[in-house]
């Protein structure tokens, strides 16, 4: 029987693709790991020094910037485990709500669009790893941001559970994805085409989708046309 050449080529790009995605991983990671490192040191040491001095909004900045570097930390960690194979999941309890408003209020001030709205009352808390659901929350809802229509940009979120999974909805009333485009997204280093917008290194939803996976979940595009796109992502209860 004869070996079919086509899907030998595109057995090997996916292979070589797969390679560049852990090399790439890898090196952004482990380069990250020590300056994250000595942020979160030196922010503890501030704290531990100055904390009877400073006022309560100086505090609360300074708490900020350790916890954020803690934050980055974990998820550098949980990159490099990636590029190695598999993300380390560290499970606890995760308050939805809380999560997805702390992701908001980030992407908000990093992006400077201040006329996007957020639905998303009375989110539960479910049992995960909430560093690696939070990246992928954390594309989602930046795309929603980015391939933005006319209008405002408006995201609703909504968590439901059926049988033994958790499914939580991320909708946008955004530009959409043409047909032509869905069986790609989820590509590692392709980009949707949009003028205007800077470009990034295509591995959001990627990223995204392994992430979930090693938390025995996975990731959909459920629905997109002209009046936006909602992403299903599944998640087992703990």
């Amino acid at each position: 029987m004869s070996s079919n050449p086509t899907r030998l080529l595109d057995t090997n790009a996916a292979s070589e693709s797969e390679e560049r995605i852990k090399r790439f991983l890898a090196t952004a990671s482990h380069d990250l790991q020590s300056p994250l490192r000595h942020i979160a040191m030196y922010a503890e040491l501030l704290l531990d020094d100055l904390e009877e001095t400073l006022d309560g909004e100086q505090l609360q900045s300074l708490r900020m910037i350790m916890e954020k570097a803690q934050t980055a930390q974990r998820l550098t960690k949980s990159l490099m485990s990636l590029a190695g194979g598999a993300p380390q999941v560290t499970p606890e309890d995760v308050d939805l709500q809380a999560l997805v408003e702390t992701i908001w209020g980030e992407l908000t001030d990093e992006t400077a669009v201040h006329d996007a709205t957020l639905a998303s009352e009375g989110l539960p808390s479910i049992r995960t790893d909430p560093a690696l659901l939070g990246l992928a929350l954390r594309h989602l809802m930046s795309n929603a941001l980015t391939f933005r229509s006319e209008q405002p940009p408006h995201v609703t979120i909504t968590a439901e559970r059926e049988g033994t999974d958790w499914f939580i909805r991320i909708s946008d009333n955004g530009t959409g994805i043409d047909p032509a485009y869905r069986e790609r997204i989820f590509e590692a280093f392709w980009k949707l085409p949009k003028a205007g917008t800077v470009p990034g290194a295509g591995l959001g939803l990627t990223t995204a989708r392994e992430f979930l996976t090693a938390l025995s979940g996975d990731i959909s595009l459920e629905h997109s046309d002209e009046s936006g796109s909602r992403f299903t992502i599944r998640l087992p209860i703990a």
